[in-house]
């Protein structure tokens, strides 16, 4: 995803992949909300097979605790049954036909950073490789040797349980979408069709270093018994993996010229499927930006934006999956705890302040002065009526450049933006539906950045400049096209 958002950008960009072909091992089976925005935003969800059908779920749960995400306008709980493969594939497809240069079977080694890039090895089938580059950026998991190569701190609470996830046929196994808690422990099982299920195994009283790394199918077979007394031993597995509780966090996603993102930036209880999607919103923050400084009309400072509004969602992150941990893992002890909380979630406030959290869809940004409540919020699907035809703002995201959304005709806010027409795409029209013109609430001009949150609501053309010159750099000059 962030090689795809650098080439938007006009970066040149490589992707070291450890890995030399797809492993086809699927963790997650969707994504979420916010992170289907994001792909809609750049044209990609079409590439998924399913344009527009893809299947929607308006049922989430939190801690286990079903509930229906749409009490949130614009909310749902995601999209259901996308293999992470087939994500992974559709990503690098998209990536690399924007001509990012993806290399397999490149395992990082090291680094040396200086005043004027990096230059990072590499272990290849090739012989060991050394590239010079501006930046370095770490999206390689929880384990992440970026991470532990640049010195981050990477605080928090180590794992109190382990668990075993897995792809298991020929076990009949009855469903339990959202978990069966025993005396012994929870297990969830899902089918995933052509007699596969998808099975998680957590065993109450096991700790978490007793487990193995990469189990055998038998160890979960064994596990499974214990706490459901069925055998499933007749089975096998496709797949088996083993996760913990651990819940950590870098103090800071850059550190001069390395950056991190997704897993080696936060690790946690993967409750809800936030994972993927947090990785995917981490790269959609950071790739404009990271393009923009590289290119040069940007100050390196802008990277300072990239930590403190995604360590922020990150920290939200941590807490949600944590709670929603006790509440869903706890044995007895945990009983009051979820009662009460099947109890709270009957209330449609607390069904929107939790669906807002899972799905990201309550993230506001800190961008600057101003009280309208766009402000640092993402910019909803919002269909739009001018003098070139129908269009809408995600369509108008596709590009990767910023978008100032001229909504009352004015020609003074045009003039201002002119000088920043490399970047900044400037359209002129109105909301086509009443629902569409409300979302605005009166607003005459709205600055969007490439990302899709909002940077400023504008009242006259000097704030809509000053929000330019914050967000794009320094305008064009006019005379020979230079950065004045």
């Amino acid at each position: 995803m962030l090689a795809g958002e650098l080439r938007l950008g006009g970066a040149r960009v490589i992707v070291a992949e450890r890995l030399a072909e797809p492993t086809g091992q699927s963790r997650g089976l969707g994504f979420t909300a916010r992170a289907m925005e994001v792909f809609d935003q750049r044209g990609i969800l079409p590439r998924f097979g399913q344009g527009s059908t893809l299947e929607i779920s308006p049922l989430g749960h939190f801690g286990g605790v079903q509930f229906d995400y749409t009490v949130l306008e614009g909310a749902h709980f995601g999209a259901r049954g996308i293999p992470q493969s087939q994500t992974e594939e559709v990503l690098a497809g998209w990536a690399t036909d924007r001509g990012a240069d993806i290399r397999r079977g490149w395992e990082f080694r090291s680094f040396a950073e200086d005043a004027d890039g990096v230059e990072a090895v590499f272990a290849t089938p090739q012989g060991e490789q050394r590239v010079r580059a501006a930046y370095l950026v770490g999206c390689d998991g929880g384990h992440s040797p970026v991470r532990k190569a640049a010195g981050f701190d990477f605080p928090g609470t180590p794992a109190t349980r382990g668990m075993y996830l897995a792809d298991v046929v020929g076990c009949d196994l009855k469903p339990r979408f959202l978990g069966e808690r025993l005396p012994n422990g929870m297990v969830m099982a899902a089918p995933l069709g052509e007699g596969v299920d998808r099975i998680i195994v957590c065993e109450h009283g096991t700790p978490a270093g007793g487990r193995s790394e990469t189990p055998a199918f038998a160890e979960v077979a064994a596990a499974w018994q214990r706490i459901t007394g069925e055998d499933i031993g007749g089975g096998r597995a496709d797949w088996v993996s083993s996760f913990t509780d651990a819940t950590r966090q870098v103090t800071e996603y850059r550190r001069g010229r390395v950056l991190l993102a997704g897993d080696a930036a936060h690790i946690h209880l993967p409750a809800g499927g936030q994972g993927l999607s947090t990785g995917v919103q981490d790269a959609a923050n950071l790739g404009w930006k990271l393009a923009a400084v590289v290119r040069g009309w940007a100050p390196a400072e802008l990277l300072d934006t990239y930590h403190s509004e995604r360590h922020a969602a990150g920290e939200r992150l941590l807490m949600n999956t944590r709670a929603q941990g006790l509440v869903f893992l706890g044995g007895e002890e945990s009983d009051p705890l979820r009662e009460l909380f099947t109890e709270l979630i009957t209330y449609d406030d607390v069904k929107r302040h939790l669906a807002g959290i899972v799905s990201g869809l309550d993230i506001r940004y800190e961008v600057g002065e101003g009280e309208h409540r766009l402000l640092g919020r993402r910019v909803g699907h919002r269909t739009l009526t001018g003098p070139a035809g129908e269009t809408s703002t995600t369509q108008l995201l596709h590009a990767g450049l910023g978008v100032l959304l001229d909504l009352t005709d004015d020609a003074e806010a045009r003039r201002a933006a002119e000088t920043w027409k490399d970047r900044v795409v400037t359209t002129t029209a109105v909301p086509t539906a009443e629902a569409d013109a409300a979302a605005f609430d009166g607003a005459a001009a709205v600055l969007v950045r490439p990302d899709g949150y909002v940077a400023a609501v504008p009242a006259d053309a000097e704030e809509l400049r000053t929000a330019l010159r914050r967000w794009f750099g320094e305008p064009l000059d006019d005379r020979n096209g230079a950065a004045a």
